[in-house]
């Protein structure tokens, strides 16, 4: 394993490979649920109304869990918040595969069982990017979230979906959610055999609910504390705001009005997903860059400029290129952002500042949606798109400058080559080499 090229050297770490494991396995259940979860709607004669009720439980679920989850990920071994949100998952999905394919199930169990699975994943990626550092050396960090940016396009928004698809077609909405139940199972046994490291001392004494309250305000000062990551947050925040509406909701009337229809822009979407996956390959394979904080800003601003080529271009290659561009330079960045965090945030903080990074995401994303067709009703479609596409870019540049970044990645250096490692490392507790653990 020693001779792994930089973008597979995480997987020399055999813990972390466990983790792996059972992150591949959970994406694959997420994309099985997204698909498995329309058609049994549909199944039960539910509308829009329906598919809008289960999916919005579900985010709303996240949105209402994640800041807690981050004070409980600094607080207790991330490795019971994962085992627990995978068995609650599978759990609660293999519940509703059983009524399905018992024929009793009933929109109100569906929906259910989206609020409970929300609420897990609003506690899952707070523990999960607070234990990822954990496993792997500091070297090995920015090729961790490549990976992690390369499979969840893959097994999330491709493989998952189209096994989910076939499932449907082949079999019935029920057999798809038993298999997404499946998979949560499978990731719960990965985890399973995961270390427990001990947490912090001082969140044993006191009221439990209080105590996590009073580190989500903790979190909250050092955000507001710490220039860089306040103004990237705030960037980021007002990014999604002005782009993912006109991407998620005005990108298939574009396509439509230039003569395309669902397969055309499931071809965009792939090319985003695709774009994704190869901006992660390449960040991973390479040295975190000395300007981290300027080029990941400027990645992402920049990045969004192609949503233009949407408001201009009746071509679908040309879409396609954009869309592609678009993923890989958002992946990009998003591979440096993970990285940043586990290398400058304090591992007690970890969990409670990934939570309000996830928080931001979640909060902006319904309403640059809900935003999006009014706006492009009082500006046009290609209005909105020029808007979407170039105020990011001038927005990042606000953030750089208004943060002092230039200076600051400077004085926090994060591409000094680590110290080699062993080639075969020997575990504390159990006395014997990393690889026969």
């Amino acid at each position: 394993m020693a001779t792994l090229p930089r973008a597979l050297a995480p997987l020399r770490h055999p813990h972390y490979r466990r983790l792996a494991a059972s992150l591949a396995l959970s994406l694959l259940g997420q994309g099985l649920w997204a698909v498995a979860v329309v058609w049994q709607v549909v199944a039960l004669d539910g509308g829009p109304a329906a598919l809008s009720l289960v999916t919005a439980l579900s985010a709303g679920g996240m949105l209402g869990s994640t800041l807690l989850g981050g004070a409980l990920a600094d607080r207790v071994p991330q490795r019971h918040i994962l085992l627990g949100v995978e068995l609650t998952q599978g759990l609660t999905i293999a519940a509703v595969a059983g009524l399905s394919l018992s024929g009793v199930l009933a929109l109100g169990h569906l929906a259910g069982v989206a609020l409970v699975g929300g609420i897990a994943m609003g506690l899952y990626y707070p523990a999960y990017s607070a234990l990822v550092p954990v496993l792997v050396p500091p070297r090995d960090l920015l090729a961790a979230n490549g990976l992690e940016g390369v499979v969840r396009p893959v097994l999330a928004q491709a493989a998952g979906p189209a096994a989910a698809g076939f499932l449907v077609a082949a079999l019935s909405p029920g057999a798809a959610l038993a298999a997404a139940a499946v998979a949560a199972f499978g990731a719960a046994a990965c985890v399973a055999t995961l270390p427990a490291p001990d947490r912090r001392g001082d969140g044993a004494s006191g009221s439990p609910v209080v105590g996590l309250l009073a580190d989500v305000r903790e979190g909250f000062r050092y955000m507001v504390g710490t220039p860089w990551l306040l103004a990237t947050l705030l960037f980021a925040s007002l990014m999604l705001l002005v782009f993912i509406g006109p991407f998620e909701v005005l990108v298939p009337f574009a396509i439509k009005d230039a003569g395309g229809g669902p397969t055309q822009h499931a071809y965009v979407l792939a090319a985003f997903g695709i774009g994704g996956a190869v901006g992660s390959l390449v960040v991973a394979s390479l040295r975190l860059p000395r300007r981290y904080l300027t080029v990941m800003n400027l990645l992402w601003g920049a990045g969004c400029i192609p949503l233009a080529v949407f408001g201009f271009t009746a071509r679908l290659w040309l879409m396609l290129l954009a869309g592609a561009v678009m993923g890989a330079t958002f992946q990009a960045g998003m591979v440096i952002w993970g990285t940043l965090l586990q290398r400058r945030v304090p591992a007690a903080m970890l969990g409670r500042i990934s939570s309000l990074d996830f928080f931001v995401s979640l909060s902006f994303m319904p309403v640059s949606m809900a935003l999006a067709g009014p706006v492009s009703e009082l500006i046009g479609l290609t209005g909105t798109f020029l808007l979407g596409g170039i105020a990011p870019l001038v927005l990042a540049v606000i953030a750089i400058v208004a943060a002092r970044m230039p200076d600051d990645e400077i004085a926090h250096p994060l591409d000094v080559p680590a110290e080699p490692v062993p080639e075969a490392p020997v575990d504390p507790v159990a006395g014997q080499p990393l690889d026969r653990v």
